[in-house]
């Protein structure tokens, strides 16, 4: 189980609303996940008309929560701008903020960012910022209030998995009390599974599974690599080591002999 801003959730997959080949796929491959979390952006679909309208009814049929994102937003203004109309439409304090500064690597403003999160929790907001495995970016997040943080494995759909692996375990190790998700870069099952083996709370990923040849194989992928992730954390993994351990001892078999 995993919490949220005091709400909890069996699945630590949360799962992208955006790519799938068609809208029947992208509900075949939520349901597949077992996410219980979806996130949608204001800037991909219509709030309203037709388009809007029929999106929506897929998705409040799939009986998730909703996370409203400002994907694409570029400056402070309109992250909290868009984070006010989303919560008007969804009804929910939640909102996965990202105020971008580069086109090419969509990497996170992070000054705008947290003077973003600053701005909106204290109007009320539950924020989920994503952000660069930067400590220090985290830990002015959750200055600002933020009890939850969304450090990148890599840019947003390059699928290279974690790039830095010793900052995100700096972050873990430093933010023990902090709900920890890996967000953006994760290609593979197995990337998924690495970041719950660090012990992240979950991992938050879409194009990977929308783009698949089969999304909602993919997808059932992806939900049994973060239980196996999870579990293997859970149940201690073994420390790395420079050197040999036979996992069959030779003392006492007819193979050994003591040197005198």
């Amino acid at each position: 189980m995993v919490t949220f801003y005091g709400k909890t959730f069996a699945s630590r997959l949360l799962i992208g609303s955006a790519l799938y080949p068609s809208p029947a796929i992208m509900q075949d491959a939520i349901r597949a996940s077992g996410a219980n979390i979806v996130t949608v952006s204001l800037r991909r679909e219509s709030a309203g008309g037709k388009t809007g309208d029929a999106f929506w009814k897929l998705i409040r049929e799939l009986d998730v929560s909703v996370l409203p994102n400002t994907a694409g937003c570029r400056t402070v203004r309109e992250a909290v701008t868009t984070a006010k109309l989303a919560r008007e439409l969804f009804g929910t304090a939640w909102i996965k903020l990202e105020v971008i500064a580069d086109n090419d690597t969509l990497q996170p403003d992070v000054v705008g960012l947290v003077e973003a999160a600053t701005i909106l929790t204290k109007d009320g907001f539950e924020v989920f910022p994503y952000c660069t495995e930067d400590l220090s970016v985290a830990n002015r997040l959750v200055d600002a209030g933020c009890r939850v943080v969304m450090p990148w494995a890599a840019p947003i759909g390059s699928a290279k998995g974690i790039t830095n692996r010793d900052a995100l375990m700096l972050l873990r190790e430093r933010l023990p009390d902090i709900t920890l998700v890996v967000d953006a870069g994760l290609g593979a099952p197995s990337h998924a599974a690495q970041a719950l083996e660090l012990g992240y709370d979950a991992v938050l990923l879409n194009t990977a599974i929308a783009k698949a040849a089969d999304p909602v194989a993919m997808a059932t992928a992806f939900r049994l690599g973060c239980e196996a992730g999870r579990t293997a954390y859970e149940a201690g993994l073994m420390n790395a080591r420079d050197f040999a351990s036979p996992s069959t001892p030779v003392v006492g078999t007819p193979f050994w002999h003591a040197v005198s």
